[in-house]
């Protein structure tokens, strides 16, 4: 029996199986919708509706949080309870300092450069001639996934020693112009901003769409009143454009800040997270699977949740107050 599960002929039926089973439990939510309509079954339709997406939500996110919570304060084999001796290993051992420190200056960094650069160019090109294709330009980059763009950095960082052919491109143009190669991606700590450039070069054109719309939506009896009044253009960027897309401005801030503590795919792609630029995401997933701790990594795990949740109480309580003022 289990090796007819395990067979291929076993897998096409338990997937013929599962697929009866679905459109069965489609049906049976299609007919309790209809005998609901009309009636005003309020219970019914919330049940219908929202209980399969609670229950997606406790599976598939509270338990694994729980689970991941308890196995923190495990040993390695989630069999003996050590407290908070796993957190521990972020202040004694040099590597999860290491990855702590790095992982603050990405959060630091990343966010107000590419929040920055966004507004900037938002401004610049806002209602130029050629605006749509300036648009599409510095958006290219979010078609590219993580894993991608830090291939592509890695060639354009790309170092050989002086005696050799430099086939990375800034490599190629500082040599080209008498001067030595420089080891990008070798050398601590400038490889971690030239890691972090590169998270910047891909959020730059998230948050140019984002403030770009919310610069057009502006009203112009506001922007016509400040010019009558002779303000200037810089006056005109702090005053009026700024303080109008404050709550686009947090969004933007606050979703690029949470997708940079998560950050994994560049480091792993472009150093392997060696040559002190890891950061948490790379110390849990090395201590999970490469070292197979789970309790260590599972506290790394929960470090990153931490701090994630500042970032969306205060999210959540800027939304809520351009609720209420409107």
């Amino acid at each position: 029996m289990g090796f007819f599960l395990y067979s291929k002929n076993g897998q096409l039926v338990l997937a013929v199986l599962a697929f009866v089973a679905l459109m069965a439990v489609l049906l049976l939510v299609a007919r309790l919708v209809d005998r609901a309509k009309g009636r005003g079954n309020t219970p019914v339709m919330v049940a219908v509706f929202g209980g399969p997406a609670l229950l997606l939500l406790a599976v598939g996110l509270i338990y694994p949080a729980l689970r991941t919570f308890w196995m923190s304060v495990m040993d390695k084999r989630s069999e003996n309870f050590v407290g908070i001796q796993n957190y521990a290993y972020l202040w004694e051992n040099p590597a999860g300092l290491v990855a702590l420190r790095n992982t603050l200056l990405w959060v630091l960094l990343v966010p107000l450069l590419s929040t920055g650069i966004g507004l900037v160019y938002a401004v610049l090109i806002d209602k130029s001639r050629l605006e749509k294709v300036a648009k599409s330009l510095l958006f290219l980059p979010m078609a590219i996934s993580f894993v991608g763009a830090g291939i592509i950095w890695k060639f354009v960082y790309e170092y050989r020693g002086a005696a050799q052919d430099q086939i990375g491109l800034l490599n190629a143009i500082i040599t080209g112009l008498g001067f030595e190669p420089v080891r990008f991606l070798q050398d601590a700590p400038m490889n971690t901003i030239f890691l972090i450039l590169v998270l910047v070069w891909i959020q730059a054109g998230f948050s140019m769409v984002v403030l770009s719309a919310a610069i057009k939506a502006v009203p112009e009896d506001i922007i016509e009143a400040a010019r009558l009044d002779g303000v200037n253009g810089w006056q005109m960027f702090w005053r009026i454009t700024v303080p109008s897309i404050r709550p686009s401005l947090v969004v933007v801030l606050t979703t690029i800040s949470i997708a940079t503590l998560k950050i994994f795919d560049i480091t792993r792609t472009m150093t392997g997270a060696e040559f002190n630029t890891q950061v948490l995401a790379n110390e849990m997933y090395d201590w999970s699977f490469t070292f197979g701790d789970n309790g260590v990594g599972s506290a790394m795990a929960v470090v990153i949740f931490l701090l994630v949740i500042p970032l969306v109480a205060y999210n959540v309580r800027q939304m809520a107050k351009n609720r209420a003022v409107r």
